[in-house]
């Protein structure tokens, strides 16, 4: 997969052949369109901003039915995984993209450090915090842990001027509790701290939050230090459980 700098080419994008992928595909369009409900469609996608059209399937009965378009197949491959994602990303519905994180979060162990740039596409296209945090915390987090080489690119993507690679930067430790590079969290958190953006500024006192439940007295000490540089949302959600 050819990358440029942190981001990926066109070619790069062009989901690779799979099976498995044409198989599910197949069943999963009929499946989700066969359980659509147009009246609740709308109401989900008003609260979501409109950033996509929804089916107005639930969660409970999306995941049931994810089940069952995946009856009788293959653990999916890293190439199968690629071609999933990109596709469900191809298509307008949200219920789509749920089922690909779903999946890459099932999965993560089968990807590599040479998968994180299919997950920046993901999360730079079509993006809202329903899709960007899942990816952050679940699979380029799994990804940074399998490969701490990886840390590098995180470094990159904390400068981005796309505000959701920049949050993805700042979230994906949020589940690594005794692991975290609390040099790096810390680092990024100030990075950051002067953007005026909302969600800029609710994920680092989200990942300071949690990362209060492994080391609340680090983050005590953080906040005291460098609070006049955080935002007051930053402050508020970092101290929220201490």
């Amino acid at each position: 997969m050819e990358v440029t700098g942190s981001r990926t080419t066109d070619a790069s994008l062009t989901p690779p052949h799979s099976g498995l992928a044409d198989v599910v595909m197949e069943r999963l369009t009929a499946t989700y369109a066969a359980a659509a409900d147009p009246e609740r469609a709308a109401s989900m996608g008003a609260y979501m901003k409109d950033v996509a059209p929804f089916l107005g399937l639930t969660t409970p009965v999306r995941r049931a039915l994810s089940r069952t378009v995946l009856a009788g197949t293959t653990r999916p491959d890293e190439t199968d995984c690629t071609a999933l994602a990109l596709r469900c990303w191809a298509l307008p519905e949200r219920e789509y993209h749920y089922f690909a994180v779903d999946c890459l979060r099932r999965h993560v162990r089968q990807l590599s450090s040479g998968f994180l740039p299919v997950t920046r596409h993901l999360v730079s296209t079509v993006s809202w915090w329903d899709t960007v945090d899942a990816l952050a915390a679940h699979v380029v987090g799994g990804l940074v842990a399998a490969d701490p080489g990886l840390r590098h690119a995180m470094d990159a993507w904390i400068e981005d001027d796309d505000l959701w690679v920049a949050r993805t930067a700042l979230l994906h430790q949020l589940r690594y509790k005794e692991a975290t590079d609390t040099g790096r969290l810390f680092a990024y958190c100030l990075r950051r701290s002067s953007d005026p953006d909302f969600f800029l500024r609710k994920a680092i006192g989200w990942a300071l939050r949690e990362y209060a439940k492994t080391d609340p007295e680090a983050v005590r000490e953080f906040v005291a230090r460098e609070g006049a540089r955080l935002s007051p949302l930053s402050v508020r959600e970092a101290l929220k459980n201490l």
